[in-house]
């Protein structure tokens, strides 16, 4: 099956819900107070599916790579960030359970697109 929309892609698709999911948990009590790490949280989730999209975008499987790098990176970043705010209190310990299941979920399906993309033979439309 030929992609040809990142939003196609199911590892988007899924740090597309990370992204919702963090937007909600930010939203209640303290942890919406607490400016900063909401800021922290929402802006590393958003860059796990924004990278995704930009390195989709490039045309390029060096830079597709690259930009997934950087969203395994800012995937790892959001589940960090996850237990601080356990640690904080702001949100419950299955809360904390479901983040960490899912960034770790995430992390090693864009693992595993990276590998994938390395064995490619294909350089990206843009080298046609």
């Amino acid at each position: 099956m030929k992609i040809d929309r990142f939003e196609d892609l199911e590892v988007w698709q899924s740090a597309r819900e990370l992204c919702k999911d963090v937007r909600d948990l930010t939203v209640k009590g303290a942890f919406s107070k607490d400016f900063r790490l909401k800021d922290q949280i929402r802006s590393s989730s958003g860059s796990v599916m924004d990278n995704i999209a930009e390195g989709f975008e490039r045309d390029g499987r060096k830079e597709f790579i690259q930009h997934l790098s950087i969203s395994k990176g800012s995937c790892g970043e959001t589940r960090s960030q996850s237990y601080r705010a356990f640690d904080y209190e702001y949100i419950s310990e299955d809360e904390l359970k479901h983040m960490v299941k899912t960034t770790e979920s995430i992390g090693k399906r864009i693992g595993a697109f990276m590998n994938y993309l390395k064995k490619s033979e294909f350089k990206g439309n843009k080298f046609k």
